[in-house]
């Protein structure tokens, strides 16, 4: 009877994809996209991106997005977040009664295969394993030292001049004029408005990112599947996408990343991450690598941070579709 219920326990193990979904799922519906910067930029200082204040690694993919969820979210001007032990190994301790906040690790394990027939190249496969980690806002620990944000001489492509240096470098082809701004996939340029359009250089930027976000899709970049119709759902998946590496690459530049989507987007997002659980860590994971992508034609984030376009790593990584993933706690 034990080993009944043991083996019962393991299966009905928490659904963490399903808890983050159901969680984006209900702030939408709210009329809240739980991505946007819920934190005072002023009070945050230098890079908005959560970090890791063990190894100082920047948190990616959908690790950003359920930080930025968090009770903390950074109002508090500490960005940095650790697990129990890697605190405890540093000699900071999480206070009483203080709750966590999880985050993911994906990566693939090699087995090796006993039904592989016998003239197979290597006989092994792969499986993805998704494991969570409970994780502590700086604010939460005592004996941590205090934070002190890096100064712009240490995040140069913090200055206004950011965006047009990653545009002119991305060697995007753009059109000025007209009303309304778009990437043209077909063709393969860029349409803007004149700049006196905007009310501010930032709101130029925010949307200049923006379309360049979609640009990164074509099949000679990140190769997504981005001719797609207006107002279909994959349309609306591909604009969840570019708003998301918006709010990444936005955090990173100081720039605000508020860009209108139609109602009939979000109704399509609502529907689409009720039907999978999955989809929120893909469009995340896709979002990065945009983020990724664009960062790097920035030289000096590019030579700080080691980027190179579309690379993944262990937080960023997609879960694939139908991958019946293996989800562990540690």
């Amino acid at each position: 009877m034990s080993k009944f219920r043991a083996n019962k326990s393991y299966t009905e193990r928490r659904d963490h994809c399903q808890e983050v979904t159901d969680r984006i799922v209900a702030a939408l519906e709210s009329g809240t996209k739980p991505w946007q910067r819920p934190w005072d930029q002023a009070l945050a200082g230098g890079p908005a991106m959560p970090i890791n204040a063990a190894t100082g690694k920047r948190y990616h993919g959908i690790n950003v997005l359920v930080l930025a969820m968090s009770a903390f979210a950074f109002g508090n001007g500490d960005p940095r977040f650790c697990s129990y032990k890697q605190a405890n190994d540093r000699g900071w301790q999480v206070r009483r009664g203080e709750k966590g906040t999880t985050v993911f690790f994906f990566k693939r394990l090699e087995v090796v295969d006993s039904d592989a027939s016998p003239d197979a190249e290597d006989g092994r496969k792969s499986f993805p394993l998704l494991r969570s980690y409970t994780v502590f806002n700086g604010a939460q620990l005592d004996g941590i030292p205090p934070y002190v944000a890096p100064e712009l001489v240490a995040t140069p492509w913090r200055r206004p001049e950011a965006a047009e240096l990653i545009l002119q470098n991305s060697g995007a082809h753009v059109r000025i004029g007209g009303d309304k701004a778009f990437y043209s996939p077909s063709l393969d340029f860029i349409q803007i408005p004149a700049d006196n359009s905007f009310i501010s250089p930032q709101s130029w930027a925010s949307v200049m990112l923006h379309e360049l976000a979609h640009w990164s899709g074509a099949p000679n970049r990140l190769n997504r599947e981005i001719k797609n119709r207006f107002g279909s759902d994959k349309y609306a998946l591909e604009e969840l996408r570019a708003e998301l590496a918006s709010v990444f690459i936005g955090a990173e530049l100081g720039l605000p990343c508020d860009i209108p989507n139609h109602a009939s987007y979000v109704a399509s997002w609502i529907d689409t991450l009720r039907q999978d659980e999955r989809e929120i860590f893909r469009a995340a994971a896709d979002a990065q690598r945009i983020a990724d992508l664009l960062l790097s034609f920035h030289p000096d984030y590019a030579a700080q941070n080691g980027t190179a376009p579309g690379t993944d790593d262990e937080t960023s990584a997609p879960l694939p579709e139908d991958s019946g993933a293996v989800t562990t706690a540690a």
